[in-house]
């Protein structure tokens, strides 16, 4: 009998392993063919045939890569239990550390950028866990593997493109290229067109290092002071919502916030207006960000008053939940420091 069971086991786990096989070789083949039409099409964009050959010799399909994308925590968990993950007292206990440590780096950028310390922390702390978690995929790979995938194929092979040219005008070494599933580098997991247009040597040594203090805390300064993060402006409150509210004026999605006035309109809309101590003059939209996320979730609950420099931390993670945790995280540094 049990002999019998064991043959099962073993027959069954062969039935598996062939159909994994079968499947690995279905998606193997045409990434070849994706991947010899790919290389003419970077050699085509003025990239050298040395670098195109070079870096790309030894690049995979990565099936992990797809199920990461398809599961990342910004599309199942409820907003609550998001942001209690990503700032809790331990994570602003080690952002504490790291700046007691660079302090006069950090100050330095600042001051020189006009970018808050404590939003900086905040974001290296949920990126990397202040570089912590760097990650260990091959970046060329992952870019790759969502390139040939259907998803967001146009955007990953444009970042793919962008990686060899900064490779191909020596910017970037290939050999440290190593870091999350999506194709992020560095201490602000910045991808490759962010680092084209915003990595800058802030201490002048002819390289940029996205894994060390100096530089990456300019760069990432650099980035929220180009797209327009302003310094001591307000991101978000949490909000009571009168269930009156037009549903025209609920934002659930973070690719387009919609439907932005004057924060005094939102007032009669707002049972807890009086007690935020809000400026009328500022511009503000509404979100919830559950609604279409968590099934059977409230429409009014939760909901959050925004404003202009959430949207900023949007350009960084087009997420609802990124930001809101990236400004949480924020103001309790504040209260910290």
């Amino acid at each position: 009998m049990i002999i019998r069971k064991m043959l099962k086991i073993i027959n069954l786990t062969i039935i598996i392993n062939f159909f994994l096989t079968i499947n690995l070789y279905a998606q193997t083949q045409p990434f070849q063919d994706w991947l010899k039409n790919f290389k003419a099409k970077a050699i085509q964009s003025g990239i050298s045939k040395s670098v195109v050959e070079d870096v790309l010799s030894d690049v995979k399909f990565l099936p992990k890569v797809i199920e990461y994308d398809r599961y990342q925590p910004e599309f199942y968990e409820d907003t609550f239990s998001y942001i209690k993950k990503r700032t809790s007292r331990k994570k602003v206990k080690e952002g504490l550390k790291l700046y007691k440590k660079e302090k006069t780096v950090i100050n330095k950028v600042e001051n020189e950028f006009h970018v808050e310390k404590e939003l900086l922390l905040a974001l290296m702390g949920i990126e990397t866990n202040f570089g912590k978690y760097l990650g260990k995929m091959d970046i060329v790979s992952s870019l790759a593997t969502l390139s040939f995938d259907k998803r967001r194929s146009d955007f990953f092979t444009e970042e793919l493109l962008i990686l060899l040219k900064l490779i191909d005008k020596k910017i970037i070494d290939k050999n440290i290229l190593y870091g999350s599933w999506a194709g992020a580098f560095g201490n602000f997991q910045f991808m490759p067109r962010t680092i084209r247009n915003y990595a800058i040597d802030f201490n002048d040594n002819e390289t940029i290092e996205l894994k060390k203090t100096e530089d990456s805390f300019a760069s990432a300064a650099n980035y929220l002071n180009k797209i327009g993060w302003k310094k001591n402006q307000p991101c978000f409150f949490k909000i009571k919502l009168n269930k009156d509210i037009p549903k025209k004026y609920l934002n659930s999605s973070a690719r387009n916030i919609k439907n932005k006035r004057n924060v005094l309109f939102f007032k009669k809309y707002i049972s807890n207006y009086d007690d935020l101590g809000l400026k009328s003059n500022l511009r503000a939209a509404i979100i919830i960000p559950d609604k279409d996320i968590i099934p059977g979730s409230e429409t009014f609950s939760p909901a959050y008053v925004i404003f202009d420099n959430y949207e900023r931390i949007l350009s960084w993670n087009r997420s609802l939940r990124f930001a809101l945790a990236v400004c949480t995280l924020k103001e309790s540094f504040k209260n910290e420091i």
